[in-house]
């Protein structure tokens, strides 16, 4: 991504997708009929982090690379080669063990000094779980992950509504279509400030809320007190993504839901150009 584009800047004539299109390896697949739209984008890499402790990292490769059929690399953290990666994801796990508190260590990891000139150059980089956790002690996402509400680790499906999809990540979802992703997290509370949440609402960056199986938001649905069950939250520029459900564990219908796929397909296409 060229420093300062914004997201939309990446988006070629064919996009966003309509009529649930799907992407099939460097193509677009149209439906039942598989026409398909020759897109040039052979040469996407996507990079996934690994720091000791990370246990999400080889799901979140198999997603882009079995699934999904695009490059992707891992990037160790210790260096700060992204490898000309177009997207950085951030997994899951306990980097460095949590130690100190959850994402503590892990942003002075050397990797974190280069993802966060990438970010701020408007590169589009996603952390989930673990990795938002780490991008909000970064200082590239508002607001921290507390303890959960009732101190327990949670790990069960949830539901979450879209709350926007102005973003490289949510573009090809539809306004509060529900989703269906597992959680799996003992620090998953999003706490910010009364300024920082008004300013969140104003600008539409708060990605997804925690509710029901019909979208309603309620205190029932929120499984760990999040703040007005706030599930994910996009930067400023909204390209950085944080969330702490597992669209990486939800990518394919035998693990119970293929919801986190959609996420995925979307941040593929706000790559590719016409």
């Amino acid at each position: 991504m060229q420093p300062g584009r914004s997201w939309r800047g990446l988006l070629g004539a064919n996009w966003p997708l309509q009529n649930g299109a799907v992407h099939t390896d460097n193509m677009i697949s149209t439906g039942a009929d598989q026409d398909c739209i020759a897109l040039p984008y052979s040469s996407m890499k996507i990079g996934v982090l690994v720091f000791p402790g990370s246990n999400c990292d080889h799901d979140t490769y198999n997603v882009i690379d079995a699934v999904a059929r695009q490059p992707v690399t891992f990037l160790w953290h210790a260096s700060e080669d992204l490898e000309n990666c177009d997207a950085i994801l951030v997994p899951g796990g306990f980097a460095y063990g949590d130690y100190l508190r959850t994402g503590a260590l892990a942003r002075f990891a050397p990797i974190m000094s280069a993802v966060t000139r990438f970010a701020k150059a408007g590169g589009p980089v996603m952390g989930i779980c673990n990795g938002f956790q780490i991008l909000c002690e970064a200082g590239l996402l508002p607001g921290a992950l507390m303890r959960n509400a009732g101190l327990r680790y949670i790990c069960k499906q949830v539901h979450l509504r879209t709350e926007t999809t102005d973003s490289p990540f949510t573009h090809t979802l539809a306004a509060a279509q529900v989703l269906q992703m597992p959680v799996g997290h003992m620090e998953g509370n999003y706490f910010c400030d009364a300024d920082t949440l008004l300013e969140l609402k104003h600008s539409q960056r708060i990605a997804f809320r925690y509710c029901t199986p019909s979208g309603e938001i309620s205190g029932a649905a929120n499984p760990n007190g999040s703040l007005e069950n706030i599930a994910g939250v996009l930067s400023e520029r909204r390209n950085v993504l944080g969330m702490m459900p597992h669209p990486d564990r939800s990518s394919e219908a035998l693990l119970g839901s293929a919801d986190g796929l959609l996420l995925f397909q979307s941040l593929i296409g706000s790559l590719a150009t016409a």
